[in-house]
């Protein structure tokens, strides 16, 4: 190859010196990354020949540029807009998708997936709920905790069919994604990220602001990925987004980040959480709500979140047995000193299909429209 293109410049040469326009042409197509010499060549035997050609980029200069994601908060239909917004969105119009594979390829070297229902807890380090728990991974006692989580009310109060937010959901890892077969393989090529607003949490946040908006509860959701950029600040970044949202909106009183788990067996088999309602699979689903360390962890007003979150995990409980796992109440803080609603909640794992986060995302929902008054 080395041989053919010295020849074919030494051609090149030749035609520009002594041939027509024509033959330094004809040399080029034997020569590529050469468009400097055939550009000066060709000038050199016809300069409005040279003018008049549309010369190819250079492929460098023709690099990708990745887009930025679109930041702009998903409008809510029929909702009327809060007096201190100065513009809405106009509406987008929804992705369409491709069909998921009903069955898993041909893998040559297939992750096995294994199914389990994991259960409530009880006894040391955890707090019985009426339905439901809660797993103690502090050094506050089950006394207090029970404490925090046995008042009356919960610490804000949701106005039913208003016309301004109440609650906002987002997604902090918006790219995590799910199993697209529901064959128990997993292809380990796949990473269990997307960016398509129809794979990725977004589509079960979507689901979920839906049951909201449908109950009375004005939603708000917002599907910007906040990881596209790479994990690294993006805690950092869904910060920025939630404080312009309720500096927007003051009156939201609930942030829900929502996720999914990655569960895996000491040999890399990917654990599926699932239970079975109305005879269908369902991802489980896990609420966290973090506590405060009185130092690198800030959390000055986290038993109101708890409160928050043991009522939401006794409500869904209660109203579909099995659906949850017992709310993990660590040193986690998850940006959860922005309200008295903040909450993470983990949809199922990457080892779960698409639809059972979205059967998941609906009945805990629901549970939560329950909750607040819906």
């Amino acid at each position: 190859m080395q041989k053919l293109r010295r020849w074919a410049a030494a051609a090149l040469c030749g035609a520009a010196f002594a041939g027509s326009a024509a033959a330094v042409l004809a040399a080029c197509a034997v020569c590529p990354g050469r468009a400097w010499i055939v550009r000066g060549a060709l000038f050199l035997q016809d300069p409005a020949a040279a003018a008049a050609i549309a010369w190819p980029a250079d492929a460098a200069q023709a690099a990708y540029k990745p887009q930025k994601p679109d930041r702009r908060p998903t409008p809510v239909p029929t909702a009327t807009p809060s007096p201190t917004a100065t513009a809405t969105p106009a509406p987008e119009p929804s992705p369409t998708t491709t069909p998921l594979p009903s069955a898993a390829p041909e893998l040559d070297d297939a992750g096995r997936i294994r199914s389990v229902t994991l259960r409530q807890g009880s006894g040391d380090g955890y707090v019985a709920l009426a339905a439901g728990s809660i797993r103690n991974s502090t050094e506050h006692t089950d006394a207090d905790l029970r404490a925090a989580v046995t008042t009356q009310n919960l610490p804000f109060a949701v106005e039913k069919d208003s016309a301004l937010p109440q609650v906002l959901i987002m997604h902090t890892h918006a790219t995590e994604s799910y199993q697209t077969w529901p064959d128990p393989v997993f292809d380990p090529d796949y990473t269990a990220r997307s960016k398509s607003t129809a794979l990725n949490m977004c589509a079960v946040g979507e689901k979920m602001a839906q049951v909201l908006n449908a109950a009375g509860i004005r939603t708000l959701h917002d599907e910007t990925l906040y990881d596209a950029p790479g994990y690294t600040d993006s805690y950092k970044r869904s910060r920025a987004g939630v404080q312009a949202y309720l500096e927007r909106y003051p009156s939201i009183k609930v942030v829900l980040d929502v996720h999914r788990d990655a569960i895996e067996d000491s040999d890399g088999t990917r654990v599926k959480p699932v239970c079975e309602i109305d005879g269908e699979s369902t991802a489980q689903v896990m609420v966290i709500a973090g506590c405060g360390n009185g130092s690198s962890i800030a959390l000055p007003n986290w038993r109101l979140n708890l409160r928050f979150a043991a009522e939401w995990e006794a409500a869904m409980e209660s109203a579909y047995p099995g659906l949850t796992r017992p709310v993990l109440c660590g040193y986690r803080f998850y940006n959860q000193d922005l309200t008295t609603g903040s909450l993470l909640i983990e949809i199922g794992g990457h080892a779960n299909t698409l639809d059972e986060a979205l059967r998941a995302g609906e009945y805990a929902a629901k549970a939560l429209a329950a909750v607040l008054g819906g």
